[in-house]
């Protein structure tokens, strides 16, 4: 059916493609619609038919219509199916640059390792940016921030950053169908394309991705361009977490299983098996492209012929062309090559009786396809480089008889799981002439434990499995991202902040340092307080029923020497000392962890070494490695590196490792910003608390205080946290101290006037 804007618009699912999966067919003067079949389909046709997917009452199919806009209006009241369809229109021109230029010209050879094959005319650039506008333009009108959209393939790579600007709450998932390529390969597009197409991509919650191999690549090609850091498959951009997941997609096993008992198709398979006689038969099915290696088959299967001249006359090798993209000049005249090699390799080898390769250019029936995986004794499959490649999946489904060989490109997505395979090197054209011969003298017994454990993978991690992975992938990161949602302090939970200041008799401010009161700087030495964070915390602290800790992982040296001078608190080094007003300094007793730190040390020391910007910054009872002026890649890497060997030498009994904002800081076990607090929580009777930090050694002072009714915990900064709200900046923090102490001015001056 056709979109209908004035129906609800709410739980929606939206898919996607390049194109529509719509036939429209002509009757005379009159059209009618069908809905197309396809792997794609058949996954989400197989993943909302379960019963706990009911949740999108609306199913809506985007993309390009093949067919003008006066064909679609015409034809459209005749449309039917489980979709309803909502058609993208471009211009001829502008499509043909999207599609044949960058995505079929720049794209496909690029990420399939063919670099000299692409062409980066900056007009097919324009042309692909502009279609993608074109559908989030359209997209805008029927989207609504709850709903969920799932976008395909290589096509639409800017489509997710697009719509996340637009809808900052949308869940989005992408699925790249082909390789992913190494940041060697990505790095020729040029470096703006490049950021526009990561940046892209990125705008999705959840990207998925046929490999591991191709995972990495991108978290790599990420790391690299953008300068953001990527750890355990998750990306940090933009204060967003976005997952990327390796979820390879499988076939509709168990109609390839019905499929190979239909009485057509048994057919089929008689007619291939008479045809064939007593000779073994080779078979392979492919599109028309560069990527698949045929050229190299064809030379394989030479190869096999001239050393084993026994097999000439007793193999036949039957391949299936089917035209793709003809009018690319690259595959044209790739057809071209094919079509003058197999008639020389058959007038040279074969004769009267014998011709060693059958070749069809054209379509397969669906009978005829699954006939032909039925009868052959070896499915050939060599592409180049290949996103995945269902097909070998298909013949595998279709043994019924768990009979045939399999013989594999290790460059084939499958192959990562299709392990029983014979695996071969496309390019080794020697290889792939043994593994014939060893694939048409396996022995049935072992042909059919190779096939039964592939069946059994493939039957496990079908079509439906790999919807539902990447649905429940998605359900989960919206789930986590929700919990981790920031709760802005805004101006309501500011006015009862301040009502309840007012109300209090005593309070306690509990504020760290850096990051809190001031912002970071590269040389933490140059990070002291600015004139207006000392007016504040002085203006706070002349309150008598104000009591202020600041309470930092810095030396009590450095905090003495900035902020000694006013009437707060300070606790330095994360609690191991302390000094009240109008005190002395009080060190925890019992802590002297030198020794074990010592260790500790030389291992940060020889890090300094390999990460040019970092440096280790020794205190009495911590010692700490920064790495805020390092590359924004490599300190990263290097902090995880590090990290982890520190919790393979430190016994946790005695030291602890923080991480904190570009410092990774080992101190003593005992010590930590939560206990600090509760020995100053410990006998007091305080009705207001303000608690505020940024990093991850504050969360032990926010743990420590939740619960409470009368504490406001702060967490300065967008990330997730155990305390109640977050501000951004050290600078709206600082905003939100001095209006408190204008509030308090305010109090004693209504307090004095009453007096008088």
């Amino acid at each position: 059916m056709a979109i209908n804007s004035e129906k609800d618009l709410m739980s929606k699912l939206l898919i996607i493609s390049n194109r529509l999966p719509l036939t429209i067919e002509k009757h005379g003067e009159t059209y009618t619609c069908r809905q197309s079949s396809g792997g794609l389909v058949s996954a989400i046709d197989a993943f909302l038919s379960q019963t706990e997917n009911d949740r999108f009452n609306r199913r809506i199919w985007v993309g390009v219509s093949e067919y003008p806009e006066k064909t679609w209006m015409a034809a459209i009241p005749s449309a039917a199916g489980e979709y309803e369809f909502l058609p993208i229109f471009t211009p001829a021109k502008q499509y043909d640059q999207y599609y044949n230029g960058f995505s079929n010209s720049v794209i496909w050879p690029l990420f399939h390792y063919f670099p000299s094959f692409a062409d980066y005319t900056p007009s097919f650039y324009e042309s692909y940016k502009k279609v993608n506008a074109k559908f989030a333009e359209e997209l805008a009108k029927v989207i609504d921030s709850e709903d969920t959209v799932w976008i395909h393939d290589y096509h639409l790579l800017p489509l997710s950053g697009m719509l996340r600007k637009q809808f900052p709450r949308l869940t989005i998932g992408f699925f790249l169908h082909i390789p992913f390529p190494s940041y060697e390969l990505f790095r020729q597009v040029p470096r703006e394309w490049q950021q526009e197409l990561l940046q892209g991509m990125l705008g999705a919650d959840v990207i998925g991705f046929h490999t591991t191999e191709y995972l990495k690549h991108f978290c790599n090609c990420v790391s690299k361009v953008l300068k953001t850091p990527v750890s355990n498959d998750i990306i940090y951009w933009q204060d967003r977490e976005i997952c990327v997941k390796a979820i390879p997609i499988g076939i509709d096993y168990e109609k390839f299983q019905e499929k190979a008992a239909d009485r057509t198709v048994l057919l089929k398979r008689s007619e291939y098996l008479r045809s064939k006689q007593d000779r073994k038969l080779i078979f392979s099915v492919d599109r028309l492209d560069y990527t698949k290696g045929i050229f190299n088959r064809l030379k394989g299967y030479r190869e096999f012929l001239v050393q084993n001249p026994g097999y000439r006359g007793k193999v036949v090798f039957t391949l299936v062309i089917v035209p793709s993209r003809d009018n690319i000049s690259k595959y044209a005249e790739r057809k071209r090559m094919i079509d003058e090699y197999i008639g020389n390799f058959n007038s040279r080898f074969g004769n009267i009786s014998w011709q060693p390769v059958i070749y069809q250019y054209g379509h397969l029936t669906v009978e005829e396809l699954v006939g032909m995986y039925t009868a052959c004794d070896l499915a050939l499959i060599t592409p180049i480089r290949d996103g995945m490649n269902l097909v070998a999946k298909e013949f595998i489904a279709s043994r019924r008889d768990r009979q045939g060989v399999l013989v594999l490109s290790e460059m084939a997505g499958a192959a990562e799981e299709l392990t029983e395979a014979l695996l071969i090197n496309p390019n080794d054209r020697l290889e792939i002439a043994r593994m014939i011969r060893q694939g048409l003298e396996m022995s049935t017994s072992e042909q059919e434990a190779r096939m039964t454990a592939m069946q059994e993978k493939i039957r496990t991690s079908d079509v439906n499995n790999w919807a539902t992975s990447f649905f429940h992938t998605l359900d989960e990161v919206k789930d986590q991202q929700q919990q981790r949602m920031p709760k802005l302090l805004d101006n309501f939970a500011k006015a009862r902040l301040l009502e309840d200041y007012k109300a209090a008799d005593r309070k306690l401010f509990l504020l760290d340092y850096d990051g809190t009161l001031a912002p970071f700087c590269a040389d933490p030495q140059l990070a002291a307080p600015s004139p207006e964070v000392l007016q504040t915390l002085a203006e706070l602290s002349a309150d008598p029923g104000n009591e202020i800790y600041v309470v930092s992982g810095r030396d009590s040296d450095t905090l003495a020497k900035w902020l000694g001078h006013l009437r707060v608190g300070l606790i330095a080094e994360h609690g191991l000392k302390q000094r009240s007003v109008d005190e002395d300094w009080k060190k925890r007793t019992g802590i002297d962890p030198g020794q074990a730190l010592a260790p500790v040390q030389q291992l940060m020391e020889r890090f300094t070494q390999t990460c040019p910007g970092s440096f280790v910054e020794c205190k009495e009872a911590s010692v700490a490695w920064h790495y805020r002026k390092s590359d924004l890649t490599l300190g990263p890497i290097k902090a995880a590196q590090l990290h982890q060997l520190i919790e393979k030498q430190i016994d946790a009994s005695t030291l602890s490792v923080l991480q904190g904002h570009k410092v990774l800081e080992v101190k003593a076990a005992t010590i930590n910003k939560g206990n600090a607090v509760t020995a100053i929580l410990h006998g007091q009777a305080y009705d207001f608390l303000l608690c505020a930090g940024d990093d991850r050694t504050d969360e032990d002072m926010f743990r420590q205080l939740r619960g409470r009714s009368d504490a406001f915990t702060i967490k300065i900064g967008a990330e997730a946290s155990l305390a109640e709200y977050n501000l951004l900046t050290p600078y709206l923090m600082l905003e939100l101290l001095q209006r408190i102490a204008v509030c308090g001015a305010s109090l004693k001056q209504n307090e004095l006037s009453t007096i008088k």
